[in-house]
């Protein structure tokens, strides 16, 4: 138990230090708030679009884990450290549990799924002609011509295809993806001075290869990202997001985003939302960026292109350094397709963040969990794995 009591007492408290790590990180979780400052992504004056119930005993359908066991989505659920989980089925809602303590009304923390809110935002403003993805990043962040990101375009980023250099072992602390969190104030300052903004610690950043080459998931591509569009619209992320995106779901709450010292959005990690909401999200990624209402939120090019992919993404993806464990698989727009010849989307997010969207079923699987490392290859495929079978079975 942590953070029981009033107060608490020290050895069950929450800290910079421990925020992250189990079993603090299931209390830390869905209480962003209370840890690091954040911004708030207003869901506008709107009423709330129903999710309506269709429910569904579909715990008990059998799974095949990635170890060869036999098994049930109950059993992967509660073997994975969810903090909850939700299926929509033709946009009802078969199955909604939260086996932990965190309340349906809470926000909870979707680490990198956080890219894939960026990556629309991104595709917004490409479909409003206010971003262009073949410029060059310094078309609307000329900071970045005396860093490594000289010469990338925004296309480059959006698929993670620069040449910069950037460690993403998140067991390491003096990787670059630590070292940012120093920055922002994720975590403790190091011995070794950090810039105390996140847009400062981008313009240092150095290139070791050329970009629109290979894949490497770089969370560092997402933040400048989000710079870009900031610049692109004249606006902070988090009214951004709120004015083009959030805004348009039917969402019944806020969205959290953390801010750095300096203001600026986590872009790449930082958002939190409730699960209801997330599944709406996910909801108006099958149906080709249309909202529940029918309202086009997102370009529905935007969305077939994802599918698509470029002309060399799965072999820029197969030529990745990165261990994927998707042999087939590519990312693009801040998306993960993990199989090839299936239509099926994932947004990710290290300690077990997903959104699984499956539009040949009709399926949208969400998931939130508080893992006690940052990946783990078994609980991934295992969760797809039980969203699969219920995508099969309805």
């Amino acid at each position: 138990m942590v953070m029981q009591g009033f107060p608490p007492p020290p050895e069950q408290r929450i800290s910079l230090d421990n925020w992250q790590l189990a079993p603090y990180n299931r209390w830390s979780f869905h209480h962003v708030r209370e840890v690091v400052p954040t911004a708030r992504v207003a869901r506008g004056t709107g009423q709330p679009l129903p999710l309506p119930a269709a429910e569904a005993p579909v715990g008990e359908l059998p799974v095949l884990r990635t170890n060869g066991s036999a098994s049930t989505v109950a059993e992967i659920m509660a073997t994975t450290a969810t903090d909850g989980w939700l299926v929509l089925s033709r946009g009802r809602v078969l199955a909604e549990e939260y086996p932990g303590p965190m309340p349906p009304d809470a926000t909870h923390l979707l680490m990198s799924v956080t890219k894939s809110f960026v990556g629309c935002v991104t595709g917004i403003l490409a479909g409003q002609g206010v971003l262009d993805v073949a410029k060059p990043l310094t078309t609307y962040v000329p900071e970045l011509a005396a860093s490594g990101y000289d010469g990338a375009a925004v296309r480059d980023i959006l698929d993670m295809r620069s040449g910069i250099s950037f460690s993403e072992d998140y067991l390491d602390p003096s990787a670059e993806v630590r070292v940012l969190e120093e920055v922002i104030g994720w975590r403790p300052r190091g011995a070794t001075p950090v810039p105390t903004a996140m847009y400062d610690y981008l313009q240092t950043l150095t290139a070791t290869g050329s970009h629109g080459g290979p894949f490497s998931y770089r969370s560092c591509e997402t933040d400048v990202l989000g710079w870009v569009c900031e610049r692109a619209a004249g606006q902070r992320m988090p009214e951004l997001m709120s004015e083009v995106l959030w805004s348009k779901l039917g969402v019944e709450h806020d969205a959290d985003l953390a801010v750095d010292p300096a203001g600026a959005a986590m872009h790449d990690g930082g958002l939190s939302t409730t699960l209801r909401d997330l599944a709406r999200f996910g909801q108006m990624l099958l149906q080709d960026g249309a909202a529940p209402d029918g309202t086009q939120v997102v370009p529905s090019s935007w969305i077939e292109d994802s599918y698509a992919g470029g002309p060399d993404s799965r072999e820029a993806f197969a030529a990745s350094s990165t261990d994927t464990r998707m042999p087939g698989g590519m990312y693009r727009n801040q998306f993960w397709f993990p199989f090839a010849g299936r239509q099926l989307l994932l947004c990710l997010g290290i300690h077990g963040q997903m959104v699984y969207v499956n539009p040949d079923a009709d399926v949208v699987a969400v998931k939130v969990s508080s893992w006690e490392y940052p990946q783990h290859a078994a609980f991934l495929f295992d969760t797809v794995a039980a969203f699969d079978a219920i995508a099969t079975a309805t």
